[in-house]
């Protein structure tokens, strides 16, 4: 988890550090739409289990999703954006217009 004095000076320096790839991008639009599990998110994302495990720590830590641990066997684990990480909806909504009007003027 980052402490306060290690947070990058600049505003957009600190989104970049807290989500600035693009597994973290593709994991928290994926939980825009609601709660998913782990194998939900493996399958969309398209990436390893370990690189997704790694995404999803950090997510956690730095408070942008909401781990739930169900006490069944096997264990189902469901991820959920937190407040702090569904405030970041316009900031993607803005990001996925961008992309398209590129896409569009290509």
């Amino acid at each position: 988890m980052l402490n306060k004095k290690d947070f990058h000076p600049c505003p957009v320096g600190l989104f970049l550090q807290l989500v600035g790839n693009k597994w973290k991008i593709l994991i928290i639009r994926d939980l825009l739409t609601g709660t998913k599990r782990f194998g939900q998110l493996r399958r969309s994302v398209g990436c390893s289990q370990k690189v997704l495990t790694d995404n999803l720590r950090d997510l956690e830590e730095n408070g942008l999703l909401l781990r739930k641990v169900y006490a069944e066997v096997p264990p189902r684990v469901e991820y959920t954006l937190s407040p702090t990480g569904d405030s970041l909806r316009p900031v993607l909504d803005t990001i996925a217009a961008w992309g398209e009007s590129y896409r569009q003027s290509r």
